[in-house]
């Protein structure tokens, strides 16, 4: 009985550190699950006040029937190969890039590539449907604002652009994190045709605005290799939010 009982405790303690609550910019901490998680991600935290009562919100639901056609994009991105540190920082695994050529020219401004993460399931849906994962690649620009490319991940084909990334992913919190060589432009699918429209971070302090593009045609990853991800990251994604009369262009 009493074995039985120490591993019951230290299955409870397993499953609290499998969903740590995690420091906002603010220092308050935060989580997924739990009693800190999105829905009080605002609570008693005046820095992170947006994430409750901000009126452009991220993740939505996107509809390619509703969005309103473009001519002409307004956005080009340049990717290219090069070195990424990976890390996990308690509530994903995320790529920091350091090379300043990776960049996305988003209405004439310029935004380099800071770093990419995932999330699962995907945080966007796309004509109602929810992908096992998205990946977000966090772009920023010299005057501090921020545009976020979201790609889709479906179950199929490994993806050997991933693979550097996923053939060792780190399994718990680090300072620092491992490097690896990542060819970030083969990440993109070949159909570039995006939904775009201006919502906030998907995680405290869900700042506003943050351009968002998020490319209708997904990529994909093998199952072992989101089940990989999965293994670190059981559900890390923020549910949807309200539109609240946004428009959303289909470039």
């Amino acid at each position: 009985m009493k074995k039985f009982l120490l591993s019951a405790i230290a299955g409870s303690l397993l499953a609290t550190a499998m969903t740590p609550a995690l420091a906002s910019e603010s220092g308050v901490h935060w989580s997924y699950h739990g009693k800190a998680d999105p829905t009080h991600w605002a609570d008693g935290v005046p820095a992170n006040a947006a994430c409750s009562s901000g009126q452009r919100q991220s993740p939505i639901a996107l509809s390619e029937a509703s969005a309103q056609r473009v001519a002409s994009k307004d956005f080009t991105i340049h990717y290219e190969a090069g070195s990424v540190a990976l890390l996990n920082n308690g509530h994903t695994v995320q790529a920091n890039v350091s090379d300043a050529n990776d960049t996305i020219v988003f209405k004439g401004e310029t935004y380099k590539l800071d770093q990419f993460h995932f999330h699962t399931p995907s945080e966007h849906t796309l004509d109602g449907q929810s992908y096992p994962m998205e990946l977000h690649l966090v772009n920023k620009s010299s005057s501090g604002r921020i545009t976020v490319l979201g790609i889709f991940i479906k179950e199929g084909e490994g993806n050997p652009a991933l693979e550097p990334v996923f053939v060792d992913l780190p399994a718990s919190q680090a300072t620092a994190g491992r490097q690896a060589q990542v060819d970030i432009a083969a990440l993109l699918p070949n159909d570039k045709k995006a939904l775009v429209y201006t919502g906030s971070l998907t995680t405290p302090p869900c700042s506003e605005p943050v351009n968002w593009i998020v490319l209708e045609q997904p990529i994909t990853m093998s199952k072992q290799q989101i089940a990989g991800f999965k293994a670190i990251f059981h559900d890390n994604h923020r549910p949807l939010q309200k539109l609240n009369h946004r428009q959303v262009s289909e470039e």
